[in-house]
């Protein structure tokens, strides 16, 4: 659904966000990138079924460079997730240094920022619940939220009692 009204987000806390892809740098070679890009699928599945995690919603962008957004409860549950070994981040990271290494095939890389109040600050016209809309509640772009600077320095104010 289309919220045609001016709208910002926001999620309670501290919350990481986590930027993670990879490229393909020799589009021939199937065989390498090929189960690279059909990990992070089985990756998100799991994530999604297991909210307990502190996974809250991802969004990808499919090009040579790919590309997906995640959004984390915290910094701590995200670096858990990537050294449990029960769980399907770490068997991929395994094949892929098997597969791939160093061999130049294939790229992937990743950012996280840790984020809190008053430390970010979005807003949404026109669009569908997106990015930190989806993972956090949207509520109106108004009075003092209006403008970037409005909504970042809401952010910093403690919470209401």
């Amino acid at each position: 659904m289309i919220h045609p009204e001016r709208l910002t987000a926001t999620l309670d806390g501290e919350f990481a966000v986590f930027l993670i892809g990879l490229r393909i740098n020799q589009p021939l070679r199937v065989d390498k990138w090929g189960p690279v890009a059909r990990a992070m699928p089985r990756m998100l599945r799991e994530l999604y079924r297991h909210p307990e995690l502190g996974f809250l919603h991802a969004q990808t962008w499919f090009a040579r460079t790919t590309l997906v957004v995640q959004y984390w409860r915290s910094v701590d549950q995200l670096l858990a997730y990537a050294r449990d070994r029960d769980a399907a981040h770490l068997p991929a990271w395994q094949a892929f240094n098997r597969a791939v290494g160093s061999d130049g095939s294939v790229g992937i890389w990743h950012e996280t920022y840790v984020c809190g109040p008053g430390r970010y600050e979005n807003v949404y016209v026109n669009m569908p619940p997106f990015g930190l809309g989806r993972a956090g509640r949207l509520q109106p772009a108004s009075g003092e939220r209006r403008s970037a600077a409005g909504r970042l320095r809401e952010g910093a104010r403690p919470p209401a009692p």
